[in-house]
């Protein structure tokens, strides 16, 4: 599924969460955002949700092995593309983030990346990010359940790697009503913020 431009400057291929196809609201408003910014964005589906969508039920993700082949066979499938950037939302992000280097892609973008479990924060899934060589936007929530600001400053991150926080969000930028801010603001500015990376990405 493609939004945008068709020769566009650049492509950001975004791949869903564990639990959210990509036709969901978050993943469709970041697209069409990117799209008016003059973006393509790429979206596609692992193999658990494409069966999950002909099934209508509910399938756990596969295995990061296979995850990993389906994102390096998508990205294959775009080499026609200029500038190809990828990443997306949590799950999504985490396994583009673990094929970036070695496909040599333009840039990573991780929408509320999954550091650890809720509640978990001894499972970290950082071990990667430590030398990892890619240009990198990850876009967290202040809020996060999977890591907010107070842990990820103490994480040990490769220095490609660049850190914004939406204002009070959660996994997917929700923020509550006492902080002043809304979902609406706080995806607009994360759309802003990839469009601003893209940007400087050359």
């Amino acid at each position: 599924m493609f939004n945008g431009p068709t020769k566009p400057q650049c492509t950001i291929a975004l791949a869903h969460g564990a639990g959210g196809a990509m036709e969901s609201p978050f993943m469709t408003t970041i697209a069409i955002g990117l799209a008016k910014r003059g973006i393509r964005v790429a979206r596609f589906e692992f193999p658990y949700m494409r069966a999950s969508r002909i099934e209508g039920k509910r399938r756990l993700p596969n295995s990061a092995a296979l995850l990993m082949k389906h994102w390096q066979e998508v990205i294959v499938s775009l080499k026609a593309e200029k500038k190809l950037i990828i990443g997306g939302k949590s799950l999504g992000g985490r396994i583009a983030s673990l094929v970036a280097d070695e496909a040599r892609v333009a840039g990573l973008v991780c929408l509320g990346y999954p550091f650890h479990p809720p509640g978990r924060p001894d499972k970290l899934r950082t071990e990667h990010l430590k030398t990892l060589v890619t240009p990198t936007l990850i876009l967290q929530g202040d809020r996060d359940a999977f890591g907010d600001q107070s842990e990820i400053g103490n994480y040990n991150l490769s220095n490609s790697i660049r850190v914004d926080w939406l204002t009070d969000g959660d996994h997917s930028f929700k923020p509550r009503k006492k902080s002043g801010c809304t979902e609406s603001e706080n995806l607009t500015r994360a759309v802003h913020l990839i469009s601003e990376f893209v940007g400087q990405l050359g």
